[in-house]
């Protein structure tokens, strides 16, 4: 960060309620306190609890249960996890709207789902003591992320089946903020409501950040200006150099939150503000394992690979070792017990398999925040000459960049590109505002190849 004082107080604020500081111990959940052995022997029992339910609840998972030989009592350690079977998207299709559900109708308190768009939408609910427990694990991500009780938060996640804008909305609710629900677009009107309502916070993904700054510097706001001072950034991957790029020119913290909608929602894990060193899971409702997507063998923790979720306290969809296709690495606590993930470098179905070389956006997105005279706005185009597939980088340039300029930039993306990732590309720098900007997550990949 730049030159904010990160000791600034919001008006009556105690001196633990800094902006950007870790919470005194007393803030901190119980389970934040808790040791690792007596975290392990909370997790061991919500488990076998989580187990029993879904084989007692939901036929699904009577049926792969049984498949595999395996019953809930059969898990006698937290490592017998790796026993039970995966559950993935499909699953979730296949029982489309509501056979996930493990509680009657009448005790559902909401319903969420996925946009659907390649195919059915993933539909979750929840009991009251589900949202109650969501809220919680939110309220404490925003408290990680340096938010207090009094401190203004608009929320720039969409609202509706997507869980971004009512999870981030109930969590702040919960820790005691006021809420601003902005919901996505009208990205002008935003402006003028941060301009005029002075929140302290902003929770929104980090494309769409992108989008609001450059709002701010049409309309001749410098960004660094603004009252904002945490930015909780989540729903799609993004790098250091994001954070960094973000920083800078909104003079923030930008702190990382992950979830998905089946396994909670966000709030599944943040990182702390006072060390931005990974996210850390919160442990005491989500079993979190990395598989080769491959082998699906369990790796150790420092093994990058797929990361895997089973809910511990879900009450209306429990979800067992659910496949999220994200990318990490889980590695030890440092600000809390609870291991952390690093960020996520992308996901295994989205990843681009370009002449035999595995390509991921994020890879291209650190080589473009890395020059000078380019906007953070990017796309992959893939086609497809005869047999062999196409890859340009369609990434515009800066207001100031000149012609020269962005020849010379194309030709070292070309040569990065080939010498990092190992492919050969086309580069496209256009005009400013000629890639079309997000209003929640943004699309990287525009596949123009045609359908087999």
């Amino acid at each position: 960060m730049a030159s904010h004082d990160t000791t600034t107080q919001s008006a009556g604020a105690a001196p633990h309620q800094r902006l950007g500081q870790a919470p005194a111990p007393d803030l901190l959940d119980p389970a934040e306190r808790m040791g690792v052995d007596e975290l392990r022997a909370l997790q061991l029992r919500r488990l076998r609890w989580t187990l029993d339910h879904a084989y007692a609840n939901v036929p699904l998972y009577r049926k792969k249960f049984d498949e595999a030989g395996v019953r809930p009592a059969d898990l006698r350690t937290l490592e017998d996890i790796g026993l039970f079977p995966h559950t993935t998207k499909a699953d979730l299709r296949d029982n489309y709207p509501f056979g996930m559900f493990a509680v009657p109708q009448e005790q559902v308190s909401r319903i969420h789902a996925s946009s659907g768009t390649t195919g059915r939408p993933t539909v979750v609910g929840y009991t009251r003591e589900d949202i109650d427990t969501w809220a919680t694990v939110v309220a404490r991500s925003i408290r990680a992320a340096g938010g207090r009780p009094g401190h203004k938060v608009h929320v720039s996640y969409g609202y509706g089946l997507f869980t971004g804008g009512l999870g981030a909305h109930y969590g702040a609710e919960k820790l005691g903020c006021t809420v601003i629900p902005a919901s996505g677009g009208q990205t002008a009107k935003q402006v003028q409501l941060i301009q005029d309502f002075r929140p302290e916070i902003i929770m929104v993904t980090p494309s769409y950040m992108l989008t609001l700054m450059d709002e701010f510097e049409r309309q001749g706001i410098d960004p660094r200006t603004t009252s904002l001072r945490i930015g909780i950034f989540g729903a799609e991957p993004w790098t250091e150099q994001m954070r960094r790029e973000i920083e800078e020119r909104f003079d923030i913290h930008a702190v990382d939150i992950y979830g998905l909608s089946e396994v909670m929602g966000p709030g599944v894990a943040n990182e702390c503000v006072e060390t931005k060193d990974g996210l850390h899971v919160w442990e005491d409702h989500f079993y979190p394992e990395v598989l080769d997507p491959v082998t699906q063998e369990v790796l150790p923790d420092g093994q990058s690979g797929e990361l895997v979720f089973t809910s511990l306290t879900k009450q209306a969809m429990p979800v067992i070792r659910y496949r999220t296709r994200d990318l990490t690495t889980l590695r030890p606590g440092t600000a809390r017990p609870m291991r952390r993930m690093d960020k996520v470098t992308g996901r295994s179905d989205d990843m681009i398999i370009l002449r035999g070389v595995n390509v991921f956006p994020t890879q291209i997105e650190e080589i473009v925040l890395g020059l000078d005279g380019l906007a953070p706005h990017f796309q992959l185009v893939l086609t497809k000459e005869g047999r062999l597939d196409r890859m340009a980088v369609r990434i515009e340039a800066a207001p100031d960049c000149t012609a020269e300029r962005r020849t010379a930039l194309s030709r070292e993306i070309v040569a990065t590109v080939k010498d990092r990732v190992g492919v050969s590309v086309t580069v496209d720098v256009v005009d400013p505002e000629q890639i079309e900007r997000s209003v929640g997550k943004f699309r990287r990949i525009v596949d123009q190849r045609p359908r087999a």
